[in-house]
């Protein structure tokens, strides 16, 4: 069984910073892409940026020059560096990891969801 245990969410003012954490645990033979995705109140849920197994990166225009996503394998966890927070980065804040695991071949797992809030 594979848990993924995301932290470090919270209520921030605009231009502030925060990390975000994301652990996978469990059985788990190997890790693919890992990500972290947004959604507003009102709205879908949105890709904020991802990174390869290799480590190559992409991110939303909207977070660009501005969120850092990192991995480190060894730990099985993807970080989210934000700095200069805005009010419209209010959101939940979820991890996704492509994962191998014993007996179900590749597959997506989710965080949990952790609430940023970024006030004006």
């Amino acid at each position: 069984q594979v848990h993924l245990v995301e932290s470090g969410g919270g209520l921030v003012q605009a231009g502030g910073s925060l990390r975000l954490s994301c652990a996978a645990s469990g059985s788990i033979f190997s890790i693919n892409a890992m990500g972290w995705y947004r959604q507003a109140p009102g709205k879908q849920r949105e890709l904020v940026a991802i990174i390869a197994s290799g480590g190559s990166t992409n991110y939303a225009n909207s977070v660009k020059g501005r969120f850092t996503i990192s991995r480190d394998n060894a730990k099985n966890t993807v970080y989210l560096q934000m700095n200069s927070l805005k009010p419209d980065d209010t959101a939940v804040y979820y991890c996704n990891i492509g994962l191998l695991v014993p007996g179900s071949g590749w597959s997506d797992y989710w965080g949990q969801g952790t609430q940023v809030t970024v006030s004006s």
